[in-house]
């Protein structure tokens, strides 16, 4: 199952270290070849030489060892490795990580790798809740790093959240990762994501609540599935996936630009953004000075992106998204045939847990032949996975309808 993958096992100080054997007992039984790097601090709880034997290969303890290596020994694992599993993750590695720290062998290998990285965090509950340790997981995971949630249950100092999952759960997530779909291996795909910000003078503007979450969701899932993704982005916070050609924007227009751009070269283009259905028709070139009386905008139409593309696209696969409050289905199927889309991706605001700015969605897909399939409450990444289902069947499609 993982014939010819190469993976790093990253052991820091902790007393679940006793767990990487197991880890490395089923990695190697799966036909992978590891190799295993530890911390200082990792060493007082198992010593390399059990590694080695598990391992069958060298244990890395140091940056300068006193035998000659050949080559900078850092960057060669980190070139070497399909993907670093850091089991256990103590917070103190998760920080160091998070502010780009690299003062040993271990630190220093993961910031130097562009393969994946997954952290299995164990230590104490109040050290897992302690709010800095949450902000620097959740930091990384805007990143690209990937977390395993630890269990709860029995601790050195008690019993709560903390506990490094059983190795079978671990060694289940890296199978799933380096043997994940490649369907869209390939595919070229054009994505969008966030809000726009219409200026209504130097310091204010017109905008909605969009973090760009679900955009930003779909084109790391599609860019792990294979495809070659451009990421066209209104403002928001988050950082853009690694591996993907990023474009940023701020205004409609130039959303409208970007998407004209590169439509012509896609196989098929999701429009995830919240852009601004309409514009200031005058944009005052000095901040509008505070008055009494009432201060009118006039607002103009913007231009409608996923129609223009709807009537331009070809044998190109179209995917809108439907952000409705009321007859959401109805609404939605009529923007389904009016812009000529081959799935839209139907969601309310008003659901607990849906819309903007939160983590999970609930949607509901319809495709150009009425077909309906509703979701439950996922999570973002989750639904990116199920809309992209859809677009891989058909772009499959359409290269039968070819033949």
């Amino acid at each position: 199952m993982l014939e010819h993958k190469k993976i790093i096992v990253g052991i820091t100080g902790g007393i679940a270290a006793y767990k990487s054997c197991e880890i490395i007992r089923r990695l190697k039984k799966l036909g992978a070849q590891v190799i295993v790097v530890m911390t200082e601090n990792a060493q007082r709880f198992i010593t390399p030489l059990t590694l080695e034997t598990l391992s069958e290969n060298e244990v890395v303890t140091e940056m300068f060892p006193e035998k000659k290596v050949v080559g900078v020994r850092h960057v060669s694992l980190a070139q070497w490795a399909d993907l670093i599993l850091i089991a256990p993750a103590t917070a103190n590695i998760v920080g160091k990580i998070r502010t780009g720290i690299a003062d040993d062998i271990l630190t220093t290998v993961v910031i130097s790798t562009k393969s994946p990285v997954i952290f299995a965090p164990a230590m104490n509950v109040n050290m897992y809740e302690n709010p800095i340790f949450q902000e620097n997981m959740e930091h990384l995971k805007n990143k690209g790093y990937r977390f395993i949630e630890p269990e709860t249950g029995d601790l050195v100092c008690g019993t709560g959240k903390g506990r490094l999952p059983e190795p079978a759960t671990i060694v289940g997530q890296v199978v799933k990762l380096l043997t994940g779909k490649k369907d869209l291996q390939g595919r070229s795909l054009v994505v969008t994501a966030g809000r726009t910000e219409e200026p209504i003078d130097p310091v204010r503007y017109l905008s909605n609540r969009s973090s760009g979450k679900m955009g930003y969701a779909i084109a790391e899932v599609a860019q792990k599935r294979g495809a070659k993704v451009t990421l066209i982005s209104g403002p928001s916070a988050l950082s853009p996936p690694s591996q993907v050609n990023f474009i940023q924007v701020e205004k409609a227009k130039e959303m409208h630009s970007a998407v004209k751009s590169h439509f012509g070269r896609a196989e098929a283009l999701i429009m995830a953004a919240a852009v601004s259905d309409f514009v200031p028709s005058m944009v005052s070139p000095r901040k509008i000075k505070r008055k009494e009386e009432e201060l009118l905008i006039k607002l103009k139409p913007s231009a409608d992106i996923l129609k223009e593309m709807g009537k331009r696209k070809g044998k190109k696969i179209l995917v809108g998204f439907s952000l409705e409050t009321e007859n959401e289905m109805r609404n939605s199927k009529r923007k389904l045939k009016e812009k000529n889309l081959d799935l839209i991706v139907v969601n309310n605001p008003n659901v607990p847990g849906a819309g903007f700015e939160v983590d999970t969605n609930q949607v509901t897909l319809v495709d150009r032949k009425g077909k309906v399939e509703r979701l439950p409450l996922l999570s973002k990444k989750e639904v990116a996975e199920k809309v992209l289902d859809k677009v891989s069947i058909l772009l499959k499609k359409r290269e039968k309808s070819k033949k």
